[in-house]
């Protein structure tokens, strides 16, 4: 039994706060299916005791780069005020996990922030002025298609040094914030077909202690999504009424960001 390896995408990017390198064109790209979002916050280290900040929410605008209103929470699952500095070699805050959304283009992440944000400097705490975050969040521009039927995963980095300033000679301190947004599919796919079509069959997998499976639909096809990388052996389980006995395709190798079509599996 044969199976192809379709690379459909692998996406390893940076972004800042201020890049806005998306045409129209591109802005307006949108894909059906829905695909999945975990979001983490890490911190690049700074040159402070501690920079605290409270996390209220983790946004996304999908398919609408003008609309400011069309935003959509990930209904972040570890709220809180979290230092900074200590998410670092590692260390990471998951802030939405596995949240699905509409595929297509992914304009921008938004982290909402409340009101609770210090910084300590030389063992003082002092207020950290965060104006824009207060309103609106922080945004940040990714532009980025999201393929339907793949999990990602975006790293949400915090330059410290860069975000947090002196206002002039107020000696305010302010979070003029500069992130960095790097995505990873985290998953790859397994497609094919059964013959004859009238059969219903489940097709499925182990991947570690989980069971991944889905049923062919009226023509046959089968997709199993959110597929980790390895390799795995696929079961045909046909209906035991029809008379057809289980088939077991050994040796499937799925790659992260990749689909893997299997041969069509013929039940004698």
């Amino acid at each position: 039994m044969k199976f192809t390896k379709i690379k459909t995408l692998l996406l390893v990017t940076f972004f800042s706060l201020a890049l806005f390198s998306c045409s129209d064109d591109d802005a307006s790209t949108s894909v059906q299916g829905t695909s999945k979002l975990t979001v983490k916050l890490v911190d690049e280290p700074g040159n402070f005791e501690h920079v605290y900040v409270e996390v209220v929410d983790v946004m996304v605008k999908v398919n609408n780069d003008t609309d400011d209103d069309n935003w959509q929470s990930l209904e972040a699952i570890n709220t809180g005020v979290y230092d900074l500095l200590d998410l670092t070699g590692g260390i990471n805050v998951l802030l939405a996990d596995n949240y699905e959304v509409p595929s297509g283009m992914l304009n921008q992440i938004r982290l909402v922030l409340g009101e609770d944000n210090t910084v300590v400097i030389d063992g003082v705490s002092q207020p950290l002025t965060t104006p824009s975050a207060q309103q609106s969040g922080l945004k940040v521009q990714v532009n980025e298609v999201l393929e339907p039927n793949f999990e990602y995963t975006f790293w949400l980095d915090f330059d410290v040094d860069d975000s947090v300033v002196t206002a002039g000679n107020s000696g305010n301190i302010i979070l003029k914030p500069v992130i960095r947004a790097s995505a990873e599919v985290s998953t790859g796919t397994i497609s094919g077909s059964i013959l004859p079509i009238d059969v219903q069959t489940e097709v499925s997998i182990t991947a570690g202690s989980e069971v991944i499976s889905t049923y062919a639909d009226v023509d046959g096809n089968f997709l199993l999504v959110g597929v980790p990388s390895g390799t795995y052996d696929v079961t045909f389980t046909p209906d035991p009424e029809s008379g057809y006995l289980p088939v077991v395709i050994q040796d499937v190798e799925v790659v992260v960001g990749e689909n893997t079509l299997i041969d069509a599996v013929d039940f004698q």
